[in-house]
């Protein structure tokens, strides 16, 4: 019999809790996502993540944990080579990536792939620097409009960005021309982890915005994960956010596009509202896309406390054979320098009504008890090749 029939494990995207050894190998000496939010913030309007635990877990600034967290909490180190996505969530689910994907931060995307891309697209490529998301439509947009040329940038991450303005280039030609990019980058010296359509709308500087019809390409996870094995076992795996685009839909049963992290834990209030039996994996992006890269500090403090509300309804509406789980897939320092992903811990913070008092767990070095955890619960055998052990007996 399953310890819980329902599984809600929720990835505040980039809300990392301090350096791990190896941090200075990935140029990150000395970050902390959270840490440094609250110390530049000083306090933080988060009643619900304090008392599941999260402050006794990372003390910093002017506030401090609870007498009698309700939540089991540790620190997870990341085992894979990378800080970022992918790699952070397909940890999760049992794989461990030893080969960094690809970045083209400093120089662009090579001529060779350039060339490709715009005879396959019929398109003129403009841009091809890294470059944040909103100034360079705001830079090139126009160019692109009364040219009918194609904007491609990268950023920090291992990423093809290609922005198409809704009304003169076609979401569906968008679409297009991302799958062809995601088909020439799979070569691995341009491997890049994901491909993305950036759609916006407006018809000059200062008008325009983007849209929530972003599609993300990503590579197909690199072996079966738990999630293939909770579908195959007939059990429900519903992604909400980026989790489909994340794993490419392997293992997805059922998929909720979000327009913000608050509409996703929206969705997910909903779907607590519902009978299923299985994993709802949900992914918050905006912590990440919108604050840690642009290093607003204030912003992403703004959106961890949107988030608390939303965790405070959803606590009320779980039921007593569910498991609620709280983490992240890498840090994004908002204080740091540069516009990079952040290696770091990430905080594990578990809940369940029925769960016997909480209190600190021992550290554990992969994101991977995750998904062996979840995997013991449901009675599923963990795929071949995958990594990580089950710590199901101390969630109880």
């Amino acid at each position: 019999m399953n310890a819980y029939k329902r599984i809600f494990v929720i990835v505040l995207d980039s809300l990392g809790i301090g350096a791990m050894p190896d941090s200075p190998r990935f140029g990150d000496e000395g970050v902390d996502t959270l840490g440094h939010i609250l110390e530049k913030m000083g306090t933080l309007n988060i009643p619900n993540l304090r008392k599941l635990g999260l402050l006794n877990l990372h003390r910093a600034g002017n506030m401090e944990g609870v007498e009698k967290p309700l939540g089991r909490y540790m620190r997870l180190g990341e085992s894979s080579n990378g800080k970022d996505t992918m790699t952070g969530h397909w940890e999760m689910m049992g794989i461990k990536t030893e080969k960094p994907f690809k970045t083209f931060t400093d120089t662009g995307f090579p001529p060779e792939l350039i060339r490709e891309l715009e005879k396959r697209c019929g398109k003129r490529v403009i841009g091809n620097k890294s470059a944040s998301g909103t100034e360079i439509i705001e830079e090139l947009g126009e160019e692109e409009i009364s040219t009918g040329a194609m904007i491609v940038y990268t950023s920090a991450d291992s990423v093809l960005q290609i922005c198409g303005n809704e009304e003169t280039f076609d979401l569906e030609n968008l679409y297009r021309c991302c799958e062809i990019a995601r088909e020439i980058t799979m070569r691995d010296e341009w491997r890049v982890g994901r491909v993305i359509a950036r759609p916006y709308v407006g018809k000059k500087k200062g008008e325009f915005k983007r849209t929530s019809n972003r599609h993300d390409y990503a590579l197909k996870p690199t072996g079966a994960t738990v999630l293939n094995a909770l579908k195959e076992d007939g059990l429900d795996v519903i992604g909400v956010g980026k989790i489909n685009d994340i794993f490419c839909g392997e293992g997805i049963t059922e998929t909720h596009h979000s327009d913000s992290s608050v509409h996703g834990m929206e969705q997910t209030i909903e779907i607590c509202g519902k009978d299923f039996h299985g994993l709802c994996f949900v992914n918050l992006v905006d912590f990440d896309a919108l604050w840690g890269h642009r290093r607003n500090v204030e912003g992403y403090a703004k959106e961890i406390e949107k988030f608390d509300r939303n965790l405070g309804v959803l606590l009320e509406k779980l039921k007593e054979d569910d498991l609620l789980i709280v983490t992240a897939d890498h840090g994004n320092d908002p204080t740091y320098s540069g516009t990079d992903h952040t290696r770091e811990y990430v905080p594990f913070v578990a809940y369940a009504p029925k769960m016997a008092g909480g209190g600190a767990l021992e550290n554990e070095d992969t994101f991977a008890v995750i998904g062996a955890s979840v995997a013991e619960n449901f009675g599923v055998s963990m795929p071949q090749g995958t990594i990580g052990s089950s710590i199901l007996n101390k969630l109880i």
